[in-house]
């Protein structure tokens, strides 16, 4: 009796996925649920995400690499058409792409908009992401399925998959993470165990920074802030114990009325944003921070290539 052969162990995989979408379909969310950790921001007002943030999600067999990109959106800015060539620059240079549509919205224009540019690139992998399947009862998000399966026939799509999730009660998150995986390439580990983003820390602070103000002026404010950290020290003097990183930013408004929004009265609502922004920095650098912020104008910055090259775009 010949003994059976012993099964090939799976080769590991890793590579790069990207999530793309309408503005506020959930990609950042899903992104740091994947994750585990926060790494991209997040915020209930769309055009939220300005960088491609990369989170890396750790697995036995594979390493998978999350891009997480600006919301494709018809620009009406410089900002906004940059923000879309960052978009489509990514989406040819990933292993797949994840197309976040909320499970809560019908299809509309801008869904079709970036189906239609998805279409184009023929050989990139492509999943439907149903998000925010936590909002819906089981017949719409049925019929959500069905609508989206249909709009990659109409466009001439062929899902590799269509998978409904939710970040945030986190179902089928694990599922999600199992059929990205098979579509990346054979290869070794690209960063390091333990490694969760290869974005810089002084990136991220600052994007923390925003995250607090935009939630801080709601409706008030259109998305014209954006924040420049000028230094991170640790001050000089203190016990090894006692380590403290003195932090100081700038967050950059376009016009002078916008600035008592942002300050709020008597300075309230900027020290709202500190104190919330200084408990997130806190705990994705492990140590305790002085944060020093000042608000200033930078006049129509989101039109203007000078100035949105000095605020790193």
């Amino acid at each position: 009796m010949t003994a059976s052969p012993a099964t090939p162990e799976a080769a590991h995989r890793s590579g790069f996925a990207c999530f793309v979408g309408r503005p506020n379909a959930g990609k950042s969310t899903l992104t740091n649920a994947l994750v585990g950790t926060k790494v991209a921001i997040t915020s209930n007002r769309p055009q939220t995400t300005r960088h491609t943030v990369r989170g890396i999600v750790h697995r036995p067999d594979a390493q998978l690499i999350l891009v997480d990109t600006p919301g494709l959106h018809k620009p009406r800015t410089l900002l906004g058409e940059r923000l879309n060539d960052v978009v489509r620059t990514t989406w040819a240079e990933v292993d797949v792409v994840g197309f976040c549509l909320p499970a809560n919205q019908k299809i509309g224009p801008g869904d079709r908009y970036i189906a239609k540019e998805l279409a184009s690139i023929k050989r990139t992998p492509k999943i439907a992401v149903v998000t925010k399947t936590d909002l819906v009862d089981p017949r719409a998000l049925a019929e959500q399925l069905i609508a989206v399966d249909q709009l990659g026939k109409e466009m001439g799509i062929e899902w590799a998959e269509i998978v409904p999730v939710s970040a945030v009660a986190d179902q089928q998150l694990e599922l999600l993470s199992d059929l990205l995986v098979p579509l990346l390439p054979e290869g070794p580990l690209l960063y390091p165990e333990g490694d969760l983003t290869d974005e810089p820390e002084q990136v991220m602070v600052a994007e923390l920074i925003r995250e607090a103000a935009l939630e801080g002026v709601r409706d008030e404010l259109p998305h014209s802030i954006a924040v420049v950290v000028e230094e991170m020290l640790p001050r000089e003097d203190r016990p090894a114990d006692k380590p403290l990183l003195d932090i100081h930013a700038n967050l950059y408004i376009e016009r002078s009325s916008q600035k008592g929004i942002v300050i709020g009265p008597k300075g309230k609502r900027l020290k709202d944003v500190g104190t919330t922004s200084r408990r997130q920095i806190e705990a994705l650098l492990g140590t305790p921070v002085f944060l020093d912020l000042h608000v200033k104008i930078a006049k129509d910055w989101q039109r203007d290539p000078k100035q949105l090259r000095r605020l790193g775009f």
